[in-house]
């Protein structure tokens, strides 16, 4: 008995296609099933390409590249609006740290503060930011002890970057936001 290659070929690909247990991509419950309202979506939330800016960059009338710096990164932003009072010691964004100097008000002579605020990740989340406080007592005789505390501060200090962080962020995204015009798109 001699079998058609062609059928061996069909069998074979249902098996292999049976196989497959999810295809890559995403929800369709998640989507609108109208192609139009899909696209709308897409350009509204700046996924995907407008062909007027695609024909800008290729004649090159484009108005500047797209740069990342630290203006651009909303938690970076709002933690050094929170610390603006302090003096800073070091504020390397490539190495996603800020460090201030220490820091006293007129209330309390001896003692002073210092902040360290390590960038674990430029989303805006709470376990994005990593933040020491360390304190300073000194006594009259110039014998000082350096701790770091958890405590009030600190909770406070990540409450206001996280708030503020996330205000940047919506400004940026509505900023960012193009009203979706059913004239864009031709059949």
């Amino acid at each position: 008995m001699k079998l058609n290659p062609i059928i061996v070929l069909l069998i074979f690909s249902s098996f292999y296609l049976n196989s497959c247990a999810k295809l890559p991509g995403a929800d369709a419950k998640k989507f609108p099933p109208d192609p139009k309202l899909r696209v709308k979506k897409n350009l509204e939330e700046g996924r995907g390409f407008r062909l007027d800016s695609a024909i800008d960059k290729v004649r090159g009338s484009a108005r500047g590249g797209n740069f990342e710096f630290a203006s651009s990164n909303e938690l970076w932003r709002a933690s050094l609006d929170v610390i603006n009072f302090m003096p800073l010691t070091s504020a390397n964004y490539s190495g996603g740290i800020i460090i201030t100097d220490w820091y006293s008000d007129n209330q309390k002579t001896n003692e002073s503060i210092k902040i360290t605020i390590r960038f674990l990740s430029n989303e805006v989340r709470s376990d994005a930011i990593d933040i020491k406080v360390f304190y300073k007592d000194c006594k009259i005789d110039l014998s000082c002890r350096i701790f770091e505390k958890d405590g009030v501060l600190k909770t406070e200090l990540r409450k206001e970057i996280l708030r503020q962080a996330t205000v940047y962020q919506k400004q940026k995204k509505d900023k960012n936001f193009k009203k979706y015009k059913a004239s864009e798109i031709k059949r």
